[in-house]
C-alpha cells in the first residue's frame, strides 16, 4: 500500500511537472507570432515609453519621440533632441509629456500635446545622470546618480513642472548608483512615498513614505559588480512588489535576478522559480507582472514568486493597452501581446 501511495504522489507530480512544460512552451510558440510594428528609423531602440489608449509615446535612444496611433496604424515624429542624448523614460502630466534625457547633464522635456516643447534643466542638475522619473497625478519624482556622494533626488508638486531636491539626504555607497535601463528604477506608491532601487558595486531599495524627508534602506543580494543589480522595480499596491535586475554582461544568468515582497519592501525574497535572465523593466498590469529583458519576457500571477516563460526575443521595456502588452525592440519597433487572463 504505501509504494502505491508514492507511485501514484510521483505520477502525480511528473503530470505536474509535463503540464507545467506545456504551459510555458504555449506562450514562447504562440507569442513567435506576436505583431511586429515599425515605427520609426530602423537604427533607434526605445526605453522611454508611455501609453494613453490607443496613442502610444515612444522616447528613442536618438532623441526622439514618436507617437503612434495603433488604431489609425500610423506613426509620427513630434520631438527630436538637437544632441543625441538618449530617452530613458516618459511620464504623462495633465496635457503635456515630460520625457527624461540621460546624459551628463539631467534635462527634461515638456512636451505639450496641443503643441509646444519646454526644455528644462536646473542648475542642480548639472553633471547629474538622471536614472528615473515617475509621475502620480500632481507628485513627481526624479532619481539621479550620485554626486559627491549623495543620490540625486528630486521631486515636484505641480507634475514636473517646478523641482525641488528632496529633503532627506541619501548617501551612496562606493561604485553605487542608478540603472536607467527604462526609467523605471523609481516609483510613487502613493501621496507620501517614494521608493528607488540601486545597483552596481551594492544594491539597495530605498524608501521614503514623508516625501522625501527621511529615507530607510534595504540590502538587495544582488552579485556585486559595475553592470550587475536592481534595474527596475514595480509595485502593484503599497504591499506587493517584484525588483528584478541581474547583469547585462551575462544576460542569461537568472539566479539571484529577481525579488518580491508581501509587506512593502520591509523583506524581499528571491524567486522560487525566477525569470530566465537579465531583466531591465518589470510591469504590472490585470494582475500579471510582466519582466523583459534581453533574452524574452517572463510573467507572474502570484506576485514574482514563480515566473513562465512568455516571449523570445530582445526587449526594452513594457507597456499596456486595456487588453494588449506593449514591448519595444529594435529596429525601431514594438509587438503587440495578448495579455494573459487571470481567472
Amino acid at each position: 500500500m504505501p509504494n502505491l501511495k508514492r507511485n501514484f504522489l510521483i505520477s502525480s507530480l511528473c503530470l505536474l511537472l509535463a503540464t507545467l512544460s506545456y504551459g510555458q512552451k504555449k506562450y514562447i510558440k504562440k507569442n513567435q507570432k506576436a505583431p511586429v510594428i515599425s515605427y520609426g528609423d530602423s537604427l533607434i531602440y526605445a526605453r522611454g515609453l508611455h501609453n494613453d489608449s490607443l496613442r502610444i509615446f515612444i522616447g528613442n535612444s536618438d532623441g526622439s519621440v514618436y507617437y503612434y496611433h495603433l488604431g489609425k496604424q500610423k506613426s509620427q515624429l513630434i520631438f527630436k533632441m538637437p544632441e543625441v542624448d538618449e530617452i530613458r523614460d516618459i511620464e504623462k502630466s495633465g496635457n503635456a509629456l515630460i520625457a527624461m534625457h540621460s546624459g551628463d547633464n539631467g534635462k527634461l522635456a515638456i512636451i505639450q500635446l496641443d503643441g509646444g516643447v519646454k526644455m528644462l534643466m536646473l542648475p542642480e542638475w548639472k553633471g547629474v545622470f538622471l536614472d528615473g522619473l515617475d509621475i502620480l497625478d500632481k507628485r513627481a519624482f526624479l532619481m539621479g546618480d550620485p554626486v559627491a556622494g549623495k543620490f540625486s533626488l528630486f521631486h515636484s508638486a505641480d507634475g514636473g513642472y517646478s523641482w525641488e531636491r528632496c529633503a532627506g539626504e541619501v548617501s551612496a555607497a562606493d561604485g553605487e548608483a542608478g540603472f536607467a535601463a527604462s526609467g523605471t528604477n523609481v516609483q510613487i506608491l502613493n501621496d507620501s512615498t517614494y521608493v528607488f532601487i540601486s545597483g552596481g558595486l551594492k544594491s539597495r531599495f530605498f524608501k521614503s513614505s514623508d516625501n522625501g524627508r527621511t529615507w530607510t534602506a534595504v540590502d538587495m543580494p544582488y552579485y556585486p559588480g559595475e553592470s550587475a543589480g536592481g534595474y527596475s522595480l514595480c509595485f502593484a499596491n503599497d504591499s506587493v512588489g517584484v525588483i528584478v535586475g541581474g547583469d547585462y554582461r551575462d544576460v542569461d544568468l537568472g539566479k539571484n535576478s529577481c525579488f518580491f515582497t508581501k509587506d512593502g519592501g520591509k523583506s524581499w525574497y528571491n524567486s522560487q522559480k525566477t525569470v530566465r535572465g537579465y531583466r531591465s523593466c518589470v510591469f504590472y498590469a490585470n494582475q500579471v507582472f510582466y519582466s523583459c529583458g534581453t533574452n524574452g519576457i517572463d510573467f507572474s500571477v502570484d506576485g514574482g514568486q514563480e515566473w513562465i516563460p512568455f516571449a523570445d526575443g530582445n526587449y526594452f521595456t513594457l507597456g499596456a493597452t486595456k487588453d494588449a502588452l506593449i514591448a519595444t525592440t529594435k529596429n525601431g519597433s514594438f509587438q503587440l501581446f495578448d495579455l494573459i487572463e487571470v481567472k
